[in-house]
């Protein structure tokens, strides 16, 4: 099995179809094995999964448990609704609500897999051709070196992101669409931030046409800041990761509450990702043809305001070892199962996220028949059980 790209789908999809059996190699493009970016929130179907992959220590020792999800109006600071994490996502769900840093996830996966010798890694390997016999025949150019490998495999997946070359085999001609939307973020040390406005919740700030999300992650040691906006995108938008300059983002944020723009004010520097997504998925064919499967946002990129895109990236790699497993099958008709099995559940993720940026950004009186909404009903329309229950 060939795996395209090593970022934490790769890795969780290696992880998951090696512990079932699989030899798989994962084919990165980059140096290093490494993850960018800054924090991101593990609910309970996530960690749900990386506990049965022999995780919850290692989970434990990367994460922090926030005690509370509690959302604020960006411009009164007044909370408008709460949901209790901690202690109620293991009663309820069975398993614990995480804040992490994304490389700490990655060297954790990583770690994982060098430990175990569950699968093969090559870094500086990109791939520029794919052969569809049998076996597939997979052509790369060690990067390093200038030289041509070819690999041959019974099965391939796309964990290759939001511009995978891999979906072009699935989906053609479906390039990423922008949204219209931009994400600036921030890692900042707590104990430079002022102690009144140190946390150990995830706050959720909601104002017309923006919203701020902040948690500790690293031990609490870190106060991660993502504060998505409405603006034009750069003018390169592969190039997803840009320095951000501090005085276009409070312009864009406008009047907001003063903790907040404190709390802004605190991050030494920011970066700049113009968000993009894709349609929501409308059928199987989406995520699978042939032997060839899709993985994470090389199949189903969506936008943060769920917080499910590495969650949706390895609850697919669970189902996709799940179904490499069923070695009564040919491989194309396993990766069928797999497609079947996901499709729905991404799509719906997609879906409810794109209502959820709505919603969080919404302006004038609709603005404050949200904020009663939420003070009357927030426990209740915050939790979210389908998704928290796991597929």
């Amino acid at each position: 099995m060939i795996i395209v790209g090593g970022g934490i789908g790769g890795l969780a999809s290696a992880l998951a179809c090696g512990l079932v059996g699989a030899r798989p190699h994962v084919l990165e493009r980059a140096a290093n094995f490494s993850e960018v970016g800054a924090g991101i929130q593990l609910s309970p179907n996530v960690t749900r999964t990386l506990h049965a992959w022999g995780l919850a220590e290692e989970l434990k020792g990367i994460g922090f448990a926030p005690r509370t999800l509690e959302a604020k109006d960006a411009q009164t600071g007044q909370v408008i609704g709460s949901l209790p994490l901690g202690r109620r996502s293991q009663e309820v769900y069975g398993a614990p609500y995480f804040t992490v840093h994304r490389a700490d996830l990655h060297r954790l996966l990583l770690q994982k897999i060098n430990r175990s010798g569950l699968a093969d890694l090559s870094l500086h390997c990109q791939i520029d051709e794919v052969n569809e016999l049998d076996p597939i025949k997979v052509s790369g150019l060690q990067l390093e070196t200038g030289l041509r490998e070819v690999f041959e495999t019974d099965a391939m997946v796309g964990a290759d992101g939001l511009w995978s070359a891999t979906r072009q085999m699935v989906v053609p001609s479906t390039a990423p669409r922008v949204t219209g939307l931009l994400a600036y973020r921030a890692l900042v040390p707590m104990q430079s931030i002022p102690e009144k406005l140190r946390m150990k919740d995830v706050n959720v700030w909601l104002g017309p046409r923006l919203h701020a999300v902040l948690y500790p992650v690293q031990g609490g040691d870190f106060l991660n800041m993502v504060v998505v906006v409405q603006g034009p995108p750069p003018a390169v938008i592969e190039e997803w990761d840009h320095a951000a300059n501090k005085q276009d983002l409070e312009a864009a944020m406008g009047p907001v509450h003063a903790h907040l723009k404190e709390l802004v004010g605190t991050a030494p520097a920011w970066r700049l990702w113009p968000l993009c997504d894709h349609v929501p998925m409308k059928g199987p064919h989406e995520m699978a043809k042939g032997r060839i499967a899709l993985l994470g946002d090389a199949a189903h990129p969506m936008r943060p305001f769920l917080a499910q895109g590495a969650g949706m990236a390895i609850e697919d790699a669970a189902e996709l070892a799940k179904s490499w497993a069923r070695t009564d099958m040919n491989v194309a008709d396993r990766w069928q199962i797999y497609a079947h099995a996901r499709w729905a559940r991404n799509a719906q993720v997609q879906l409810r996220s794109i209502r959820n940026g709505q919603i969080f950004h919404l302006t004038g009186p609709l603005r404050w028949g949200r904020n009663l909404s939420m003070r009357l009903f927030g426990e209740s329309l915050m939790d979210i059980p389908w998704l928290y229950a796991g597929p």
